[in-house]
């Protein structure tokens, strides 16, 4: 696609975290009443132990399918994949224990997360639709850093349902929350993962 070798730089990868150590500091901010960017709001701080349960409870029960497992395990290509995230993001809490499942089940592919508040211009490299929308994947070929394509904030369904709902009159915000969350539990990661099988084929 186009090289970001003067956004994405070898320092910054060096400076991201794996997804443990992420889910680390998210806790230890949380225990000192705070978040990952600082607004520490009660509003927020509900937001991120949501995202601590949700995070852990997707990380014990959440599948991959064995076709995706096949694929990730024969991907050929050596990758960077680099998430956008916040520690308090409700799309993230769904989806980014099932991208470290698939990381961890390809031995080319590294998970590496950067907060997007404190990387404001490598969030606005990788705008959904002028919005910073998290979390955004971000694939780059290891050596060089190119960037092979991108993935987020949420699988394109759940994407276009929410949108549609925010944008009804009818339909109170908290309520398009609420379905999006009753949409993600029944679909257990499935939808996501479908997603990435066919963006693997485009990586590769």
């Amino acid at each position: 696609m186009f090289l970001t070798t003067e956004i994405i730089t070898p320092e910054l990868l060096e400076k991201a975290v794996d997804y443990t150590t992420h889910h680390q500091q998210v806790k230890k901010l949380f225990e000192e009443d705070r978040t990952t960017n600082e607004d520490n709001r009660e509003n927020m701080l509900d937001y991120t132990k949501m995202y601590l349960q949700r995070t852990s409870r997707w990380d014990k029960r959440g599948k991959l399918s064995e076709e995706l497992i096949q694929k990730l395990q024969s991907f050929p290509r050596k990758m960077m994949w680099l998430v956008i995230n916040e520690g308090w993001c409700g799309d993230a809490a769904q989806t980014l224990p099932f991208i470290n499942k698939m990381a961890e089940a390809s031995d080319n592919i590294t998970l590496r997360i950067i907060l997007r508040d404190k990387n404001p211009e490598i969030m606005d490299a990788f705008l959904t639709n002028g919005s910073r929308s998290i979390p955004k994947l971000v694939a780059l070929d290891q050596e060089t850093l190119e960037v092979l394509g991108t993935w987020g904030p949420r699988p394109k369904i759940a994407y276009d349902t929410y949108k549609a709902e925010r944008e009804n009159p009818d339909i109170p915000n908290e309520e398009a929350v609420e379905n999006l969350h009753l949409w993600y539990a029944k679909d257990r990661g499935k939808t996501i993962q479908r997603e990435f099988l066919t963006l693997l084929d485009e990586w590769e």
